[in-house]
């Protein structure tokens, strides 16, 4: 069987591959590409011109940027570059969304949100609060995986559906919690979803999916999935810090306003959710991504990378949660919030706390880790507020959870170092 040739994959960058340093924060930001740092360079060097006109520099200019807008639209396997929009970040791009969205949404009709990041929550509580629409909660059902921890939750699509109404407009949820690590089947979900909605007649109904925690692990396909919106950060998938954002060209057509400048023909084009132009050697730093993921399967496709990377991910999920879920860390008051099950529902997100009689604030473990000094991970909700207040019995959300974030470039030693600190930390 096929693996990852590790070797090629860490020298690939070189923040991991100059320094023993083990990146394990990685959902707040992955390492970036040796190569795409080097197009960043060469389009600000030598092509770093406005687009659009007729001279040799301007030319080559605008054939970059339109290819990074074509490896986006790859990474995301939308039907057209005409339904990719950029931006700063995921949180921008999603209000933007919203913001174009609010005309199309009728006074009485009402929004489906999930409790997970709040890119994808806080532009639809703007718009519930100021239009005085209904908001309803897809929360993360406590003790699925494991009824002796309440804090073993996941988002089930049984939950959502009694949610829909006939007035539900926009149901809009995660791919992949940023804080429990477990991916929502969404084709079934949307599948389910539609389902329901056409059953009680409703107006119209569209979904949004944030992919963020989804996209370093697993191929994203927007047609297969059946959405109309979807978004994700690149900085996350070993790229430039820029954002991209699908909309349907459905959507695109009937939904969304355009927040560009009005003397602008951009009625079917994803522009219209781009007010004014994104960063353009970002753009084309862009094409480093999928360049690099293609490389790393013996077919250069992007969806036999991600299955190698799925099975290298799930050895290091296999050893942490090993340990974590052990009988000495259970009786130690170790909890995982999430999923603790070892397999492909999952990603190396994983989240836990120190609770009962001997119970360790979630910074203080964090602080163990800083000491040391050669191993980066981190504390907090990560902006999962919501979520992380929603757990019972309650966990100061101030402190919230211990997270570590692992990805394709991280190793099995990597894993062992953590470990290692962590059990000095439970012991003493």
């Amino acid at each position: 069987m096929a693996s990852l040739d590790l070797a090629f994959v860490r020298a690939s960058f070189p923040a991991v591959s100059e320094s023993r340093f083990v990146y394990a924060d990685n959902a707040g930001g992955s390492q970036c590409l040796g190569s795409v740092v080097s197009r960043i360079s060469d389009y600000l060097l030598h092509t770093n011109v406005q687009l659009g006109a007729d001279y040799s520099v301007s030319v080559a200019s605008t054939s970059r940027v339109n290819d990074g807008i074509e490896a986006a639209r790859e990474l995301l396997n939308a039907a057209s570059v005409d339904e990719v929009a950029f931006g700063s970040s995921s949180t921008m791009l999603a209000e933007n969304l919203a913001r174009a969205l609010d005309g199309d949404i009728l006074d009485d009709e009402e929004i489906i949100i999930t409790g997970e990041h709040e890119a994808n929550g806080g532009p639809w509580k703007k718009i519930a609060a100021r239009r005085n629409l209904t908001l309803n909660y897809w929360h993360a059902r406590p003790g699925f995986y494991n009824a002796n921890n309440p804090y073993s939750v996941s988002l089930q699509i049984d939950d959502v559906l009694p949610l829909i109404s006939p007035k539900t407009r926009i149901v809009t949820f995660t791919a992949c919690s940023n804080i429990l690590g477990t991916i929502v089947p969404v084709k079934e979900a949307v599948r389910a979803i539609r389902k329901r909605a056409a059953e009680l007649g409703v107006r119209k109904l569209e979904v949004c999916v944030d992919c963020v925690a989804y996209a370093p692990h697993r191929r994203i396909d927007v047609q297969d999935w059946d959405v109309d919106y979807c978004f994700f950060s690149v900085y996350k998938v070993y790229g430039p810090h820029i954002a991209v954002l699908y909309a349907r060209a459905a959507s695109l057509q009937d939904s969304v306003s355009s927040l560009s400048h009005h003397f602008l023909d951009v009625k079917t084009k994803s522009y219209k959710l781009q007010p004014g132009g994104p960063g353009y050697e970002l753009v084309y730093a862009c094409t480093g991504v999928t360049a690099y993921l293609k490389s790393l399967s013996v077919t250069h496709t992007i969806e036999a990378t991600f299955e190698l990377i799925k099975e290298h991910e799930q050895g290091l999920i296999a050893r942490l949660l090993m340990f974590l879920r052990s009988d000495w860390c259970t009786r130690r008051g170790v909890r995982i919030v999430g999923d603790h099950s070892i397999g492909p529902a999952r990603v190396p997100t994983i989240s836990f706390v120190v609770i009962g009689d001997r119970a360790i604030r979630s910074q203080d473990i964090v602080k163990a880790f800083d000491q040391q000094g050669d191993i980066g991970i981190r504390y907090g909700h990560f902006y999962a507020y919501t979520l992380i207040d929603h757990l019972e019995p309650k966990i100061d959300v101030s402190d919230a959870v211990v997270r570590i974030s692992l990805v394709h470039y991280n190793t099995v030693e990597d894993v062992e170092r953590i470990i290692s600190v962590l059990s000095a930390q439970l012991m003493a």
